[in-house]
């Protein structure tokens, strides 16, 4: 971004004919926008009109882009700034603004679509959360929740559900384990010669082999406001997990301190409530923490869900990584866990990584339940 550009969404839209005549266009807009809503309150509230005049001056049309919402508000700010400039403005809009409609009013958050926007900014604030409203807040949280489960379970289970045998069939009538030879050669007898068709009588299934002795599945997930959206889909996989009795599940949330949250791996709202979004990194102690929870090294799965900007010294993290790589535990190193994966980490960090024996990937669920057969097959 050009100087004069950040000097204009410094100084505020009464800057633009000096340092931006021509308007912010793109990303630099959207900030500008995102900050408008705002902090043009300081303008109002000093008894300033915004820059379009009245109403009759603008004419019965504008041009002007897609007004903001509180929530596309916070969604905005989170996208476009960073961490520490997130911290700074939400506790403006809540202390100096007291912008706390979606705090205080529980019938205006009722009537909000519950999606998974909704659901990340009601995590950043849930602190704020009191009374009816916190109960209100719980209850889409569930809601969209559910709905993301909904949506992973079915074919999460159906990978994770075993390796097919080839040697043997189920009378389980399952369309991932249809059998196409076996059926053919089981139907031959029942060809059609004058009409050329194969009659199918009987259609068969393999059977798949299942897990006697479960794994450790160890998710140690940053709870930096940067990975909102991997905490959520990580809280939904641990539920998913903690279900099948192939796999043991625990849980472990941190910024520079460590939360265990393992009892409630069968319960992602309940976890979710739990989290503290934001606050500082420390991927080292976190590891060496959950090195203290293996007991069997070559059946246990480490996931790390991390954008890798380690705040302690590297080296740390990196002997860390080692020795558990050293010891056969499983290592995966994820910079996003979502339904679009498009990781933003510090690449450098995850390569040191990568090199001491972590696989290091952006996965959406799907892909991680794939991931999870190969390792443990």
């Amino acid at each position: 971004m050009k100087p004069l550009h950040r000097w204009r969404l410094v100084l505020g839209k009464y800057a633009g004919r000096h340092l931006a005549p021509q308007g912010l266009q793109g990303q630099a807009g959207r900030m500008d926008q995102a900050l408008d809503y705002l902090y043009g309150r300081e303008y109002r509230g000093r008894g300033l009109r915004d820059d379009g005049g009245t109403d009759a001056e603008r004419g019965p049309g504008s041009l002007d882009a897609s007004q903001l919402t509180l929530v596309t508000w916070l969604g905005e700010v989170r996208e476009l700034f960073p961490r520490d400039t997130v911290e700074v403005i939400e506790k403006h809009a809540l202390e100096r603004y007291g912008l706390t409609g979606l705090l205080t009013d529980p019938h205006t958050l009722e009537r909000l679509a519950p999606n998974q926007e909704l659901l990340r900014s009601l995590l950043m604030l849930k602190n704020s959360l009191h009374g009816e409203v916190l109960q209100v807040a719980r209850r889409i949280i569930r809601q969209v929740v559910e709905e993301i489960r909904r949506k992973l379970e079915a074919e999460v289970r159906r990978t994770l559900a075993g390796r097919l045998n080839r040697l043997r069939h189920s009378p389980l009538a399952v369309a991932q384990n249809f059998d196409p030879l076996g059926t053919l050669r089981k139907n031959l007898k029942h060809y059609d010669r004058e009409r050329r068709r194969l009659v199918v009588e009987q259609i068969k299934f393999f059977e798949r082999n299942t897990r006697r002795l479960p794994w450790d599945i160890i998710l140690c997930i940053d709870q930096s406001g940067s990975m909102a959206d991997s905490v959520i889909h990580s809280a939904v996989m641990a539920g998913i997990l903690a279900a099948l009795p192939a796999f043991r599940v625990k849980i472990v949330v941190f910024d520079t301190s460590i939360v265990d949250l393992s009892e409630y791996a069968d319960d992602p709202v309940e976890m979710l409530m739990r989290v503290q979004l934001g606050g500082g990194t420390h991927i080292a102690r976190a590891v060496r923490y959950c090195a203290q929870q293996v007991e069997n090294p070559q059946r246990t799965v480490l996931v790390l869900v991390t954008d890798f900007c380690e705040g302690a010294p590297p080296g740390e993290l990196v002997r860390a990584v080692r020795e558990l790589a050293e010891a056969r535990v499983k290592l995966l190193g994820l910079a996003a866990l979502d339904s679009q994966a498009f990781p933003v980490y510090d690449r450098q960090m995850a390569e040191r990584l990568a090199a001491c024996g972590m696989e290091v990937a952006a996965l959406t669920p799907q892909k991680l339940a794939h991931w999870l057969v190969k390792v443990i097959s």
